[in-house]
């Protein structure tokens, strides 16, 4: 698989340079994609998210590699965030 990389500032946007900054925007759980239930929320209306530590990082997100540790059980959100796309330069601006 290829990704195309975008030209962002003075910074070219891949995986290996990523900040993850998507991983700090609020993910509500929408499909069932096998999420473990560690890593899920209810809100007080009973709805699902990505569960959140106290600093706002998602939890499923490994601090130290800056990679999601459930991957290829990941929300559909993240599934369809495209690295490079509008949303991923919003939130790296």
């Amino acid at each position: 698989m290829t990704i195309d990389v975008i030209n962002f500032p003075d910074n070219k946007v891949s995986c290996s340079n990523c900040r993850a900054n998507c991983c700090r925007l609020e993910v509500l759980l929408i499909t069932d994609t096998g999420v473990p239930e560690e890593f899920v929320e209810l809100d007080q209306w009973g709805a699902m998210s990505m569960a959140r530590l106290s600093d706002g990082w998602c939890a499923a997100l490994n601090r130290e590699t800056m990679l999601c540790t459930i991957y290829d059980l990941r929300p559909l959100i993240c599934r369809e965030f495209e690295m490079g796309g509008h949303e991923c330069l919003v939130e790296r601006a």
